[in-house]
């Protein structure tokens, strides 16, 4: 598992350690550099899966992402051309490499590096990453017997989340945390309606997969004590349900040793429902799935503090890091400070601009 993500001359920073976790939560200012740390882990899976990270160098366009050249990669304030990435794990050496900078091209050669193709989580097969872009409701949805069936992904937009879904649902979910009590049984299908009946109630999801178009449909149904309603589009109902569906499977069906990104989780999603995101993702932590998500929700922090404060999630296994930019002496500083939560879930030392803005409107109300 990750433990720590050091970063030399990369966008916004010059020299910066993050300090991960089971689950780690980026939360910030825009364009205070939340997104770099994820960009940099893609980068390097990235470049593995093209196969330019054992001696070519860098990738920076690719399926993953797609960044530019070595002008859009390189800090501003960098004092030598060269750009380092060093990650640290619980139980190998840290992994670390130095690329050379070259302005305008899409491959960062390398300079230095002691891996050595060991086995890192970061390249293995059990790797998930859901972007902030992710696919809303759709009159039909893509199949990809590769993607799903062979490297069990749900595309990194989620675009693939109802063909993995129709392939997998009768799977029994491993982590016994995660399991809802009023589910009609273990499956993977079976806890996604469970969970999305309580973002929205009676919530049932009904797929279509129609091998003949090669398309899969997706529709709705919703179920109270004496009736189930008709199936309905899934561009006729909510636009969260479908929008937060990448997410909920991606978090059910995490097997053990995943490391799974996600983007803004609560993307659409009512307060409630980000709140029960926030736990869930807590929840699929403590069984052995390593999350890092960028949010600006409150909500979703506050259903991992409620996580923490039942007992279900350890604090030790939560990492909080607060992203701030603030001028300097004519210059933007970038910092990261490491919040601590303690077993009750309470952050004693809460910096200015950390979800604080229910508290600072409240005082104008109030006239304070």
């Amino acid at each position: 598992m990750l433990k720590k993500i050091h970063l030399q001359n990369i966008k916004c920073f010059q020299d910066q350690e993050i300090i991960l976790a089971p689950l780690t939560l980026l939360t910030g200012l825009n364009g205070a550099g939340k997104s770099t740390i994820i960009q940099s882990l893609l980068l390097l899976r990235q470049s593995f899966l093209q196969g330019t990270i054992y001696e070519n160098g860098l990738s920076l366009n690719g399926e993953l992402i797609y960044l530019g050249t070595g002008q859009d990669l390189l800090t501003e304030n960098a004092e030598k051309e060269y750009l380092g990435i060093e990650l640290h794990y619980e139980d190998i050496e840290k992994v670390s490499w130095l690329f050379s900078y070259d302005k305008s091209s899409e491959l960062l050669p390398i300079l230095s590096t002691n891996y050595n193709k060991q086995h890192i989580g970061l390249f293995s097969d059990q790797f998930q990453y859901l972007s902030a872009e992710r696919i809303g409701p759709r009159t039909y949805f893509s199949r990809s017997n590769y993607k799903v069936k062979q490297q069990n992904n749900l595309g990194i937009n989620g675009e693939y989340t109802t063909h993995f879904l129709s392939v997998f649902q009768n799977e029994i979910v491993d982590n016994k945390l995660l399991l809802h009590p009023d589910a009609v049984s273990d499956s993977l299908k079976a806890q996604v309606d469970a969970w999305l009946s309580i973002i929205t109630p009676g919530t049932k999801v009904d797929i279509g997969d129609h091998t003949d178009m090669d398309i899969i449909s997706l529709r709705y149904k919703f179920t109270s004590a004496r009736n189930v309603s008709n199936s309905f589009r899934s561009t006729n109902v909510g636009f969260g349900l479908t929008y937060t569906l990448p997410v909920l499977v991606s978090l059910l069906a995490s097997k053990p040793g995943t490391l799974l990104l996600i983007e803004n989780p609560e993307a659409h999603l009512h307060p409630k429902g980000q709140s029960i995101i926030g736990k869930l993702m807590g929840l699929a932590s403590m069984g052995g799935v390593q999350i890092i998500t960028e949010t600006h929700s409150d909500h979703v922090l506050n259903g991992i503090r409620l996580a923490v404060h039942g007992g279900q999630v350890s604090p030790n296994d939560v990492s909080i890091n607060f992203f701030n930019k603030q001028e300097n002496n004519e210059k933007i500083i970038h910092s990261v400070e490491n919040l601590s939560i303690d077993k009750d879930g309470r952050i004693n030392n809460w910096p200015e601009d950390f979800f604080d803005e229910w508290d600072k409107s409240l005082d104008q109300l109030l006239g304070i």
